[in-house]
């Protein structure tokens, strides 16, 4: 396994010193929120930790803050969850980015990545988590069951069975549903993401890679559930031309 890859720096701001290692980090990239996001986070993060009875460590990662116009809900949460950490920078630079800053801040014994309105059950979140605890796996993938594809729009689901396709026939992994919202892995398996260079949504599929090449990485795929009443963001089709040039990169990586 090869050692950690530095990562650019754009003048990132971080709020709270580092913690006290901890067993569980959780980290959210943030970018154009949802009203009432940050009870969102408030109520999903408390209800994760009373079931589990951990002291998680939770970072959020404002992937391009722009004004202050969050600097309210940032407050609610700072005021709210004594081991939030906040990282922030002025420009998006998209989600594999951000996600990679909070992992490379993280200081837990598992790390657990999902979208800032944690979209999956509760269920789905304890399921990652509880083989990472219980040593069953060392990086633990959800991925998406049949359900899911009835809640997502018509486009948006014929692009992800394309990118599965793609998957099978031209890399040939044992897991082709690479970019569910939802992940986990030990600390030990943390300079395999912070290796990945996408900074958009194939980053999941790179990191996915990653493990695979690697030896000696056991990887785990567990069906994950959408909450009720999951509304996906509007798709930016300008991205797809760019992330069909880093999915060739990875034919060659």
């Amino acid at each position: 396994m090869r050692g950690q890859k530095c990562l650019p720096i754009i003048a990132p701001f971080i709020i709270k010193a580092t913690f006290a290692k901890m067993l569980v980090t959780i980290v959210l990239p943030c970018y154009n929120p949802p009203p009432g996001w940050e009870q969102i986070i408030y109520a999903r993060y408390n209800e994760f930790c009373q079931l589990t009875k951990e002291n998680a460590e939770l970072i959020l990662v404002m992937d391009g803050r722009g004004s202050d116009t969050y600097s309210g809900p940032l407050a609610f949460l700072e005021k709210s969850i004594p081991n939030l950490k906040i990282i922030a920078y002025d420009e998006n630079r998209g989600k594999g980015y951000a996600i990679r800053q909070g992992v490379a801040d993280s200081s837990g014994e598992l790390i657990l990545y999902t979208d800032v309105d944690f979209p999956y059950t509760i269920d789905s979140l304890l399921a990652v988590y509880s083989g990472l605890k219980n040593d069953l796996y060392d990086v633990g993938l959800g991925v998406k069951n049949a359900s899911y594809y009835s809640h997502v729009p018509f486009l948006r689901r014929t692009i992800s069975r394309f990118l599965r396709f793609m998957i099978r026939v031209f890399l040939s992994m044992p897991v082709t549903d690479t970019q569910c919202g939802l992940k986990g892995f030990r600390n030990a398996i943390k300079p395999l993401f912070l290796q990945t260079t996408i900074d958009r949504y194939l980053f999941d599929l790179e990191f996915v890679r990653n493990c695979f090449k690697a030896k000696n990485v056991r990887v785990k795929a567990i069906p994950v559930a959408l909450n009720e009443n999951v509304h996906f963001r509007k798709m930016d089709y300008r991205i797809l031309l760019p992330e069909l040039m880093n999915f060739v990169k990875l034919l060659f990586k």
